[in-house]
């Protein structure tokens, strides 16, 4: 239905990435509910790919300037926008020097996964909740699309659990086959420095196993990609959270 806020929490989103089912279909999807008359904002990581010049990024100056502890580490939060090109549909990208300057998203040049990608997550999660209080705009719905943003529903129903900002959005999970990589053992310390523990992903914890994890804390879960392969399959058809198989764009509007 129309006039409902719908808020896109993404790592990836053509044009700003290309030749990607994920950035594909976020596009689609959050161009399809604007166009039906929903407020509709998205927010991802600003990795330094996408080109600041090229896309006409610009700070916000009200939204930046807060700093983001990660295990007893200050890491200051900036906050930029573009519309997405040709469209009055508002991009936040969550900036920071440390975590998304580099050229590559979560591998090094050799193939490595990166060291940090597990506080890079729990930046990006943290600045995206942060944010969205500090515009004052609450989402009716929250849609999840890559695996950092599967931090978000974790956070949301530990850390800020007595917060009740949010308390009334509906959270819908997207799985997609991403590659997978394994998370840092140090991310134990760095969510216990939060408060959060206890977590089946701690025990192997790796991108897929976070996506996995945050399917208990979410109101529903859709194939984002139509096969899913493997332990994300296996994890999507025994999960007693509501569930939806692969909607073309035409019935994505079922999910609100």
């Amino acid at each position: 239905m129309p006039n409902q806020k719908i808020l896109y929490i993404t790592t990836e989103m053509y044009p700003y990435q290309e030749d990607t089912n994920l950035g594909t279909v976020v596009n689609k999807m959050a161009l399809k509910m604007h166009n039906a008359g929903n407020d509709v904002r998205v927010f991802m990581p600003r990795f330094g790919q996408i080109s600041e010049r090229k896309f006409q990024l610009h700070e916000v100056i009200r939204l930046s300037g807060m700093n983001i502890i990660i295990n007893d580490l200050d890491q200051p939060l900036i906050i930029k926008v573009a519309s997405l090109p040709g469209e009055r549909l508002q991009v936040y990208f969550i900036d920071n020097e440390e975590y998304f300057k580099r050229k590559q998203y979560y591998f090094d040049d050799e193939g490595a996964a990166f060291a940090d990608n597990d506080e890079r997550a729990i930046f990006f999660a943290r600045g995206v909740i942060e944010t969205i209080k500090k515009l004052n705009w609450v989402p009716d719905v929250i849609h999840l699309n890559g695996w950092m943003a599967s931090f978000i529903p974790v956070y949301l129903k530990t850390f800020y659990q007595s917060d009740t900002y949010f308390k009334d959005a509906k959270i819908v999970l997207s799985l997609y086959n991403e590659k997978d990589a394994p998370l840092d053992k140090s991310i134990v310390e760095k969510l216990q420095f939060d408060n959060i523990s206890g977590l089946e992903a701690l025990n192997k914890p790796s991108f897929q196993s976070f996506v996995i994890e945050s399917m208990k804390y979410v109101d529903e879960v859709v194939k984002g990609d139509e096969f899913l392969e493997g332990d994300l399959d296996k994890a999507f058809n025994e999960t007693s959270t509501s569930k939806s198989e692969y909607l073309d764009l035409d019935s994505i509007n079922k999910l609100y």
